[in-house]
């Protein structure tokens, strides 16, 4: 078994992919209307996966401009690098982290959390160095 890809329904398909992209880093892999489904799908991949590795896919059903996100849903989660330069270069993009950074509860690592366009929460963590 292989992890493809997670979906997420948004209802500015053009404001998510704006914010993934330009925001995030996250390379538009592919875009596709389907009419007579009415709704079009974009894959993306986050910068520093692998071209097997797996994307995340925006769906957009035409006509629907915002999802109830229910309390079953969590969160994508990302490992960055550096936290603090993740968050210099967002914020020279116009956005900034809705929670953090701060230490995890386990102390492990320094974790923050961003928010889509469409509500969607999104968590970076960083590991500590090991000595």
């Amino acid at each position: 078994m292989k992890y493809l890809h997670t979906m997420l329904r948004v209802g500015d398909l053009d404001a998510s992919l704006l914010y993934y992209t330009n925001v995030l880093g996250f390379t538009l892999l592919s875009r596709e209307d389907f009419s007579d489904g009415e709704f079009t799908l974009a894959f993306l991949r986050a910068p520093g996966d692998d071209s097997g590795g797996p994307s995340v896919e925006l769906t957009y059903n035409w006509g629907m401009n915002k999802y109830e996100l229910g309390a079953a849903y969590g969160h994508l989660a990302f490992a960055v690098n550096d936290i603090a330069e993740f968050q210099a270069r967002i914020r020279s993009k116009g956005a900034d982290f809705s929670w953090g950074p701060k230490a995890s509860p386990s102390g492990r690592s320094t974790i923050a959390f961003l928010t889509d366009p469409d509500g969607y929460k999104i968590e970076l963590i960083e590991a500590k160095a090991q000595s």
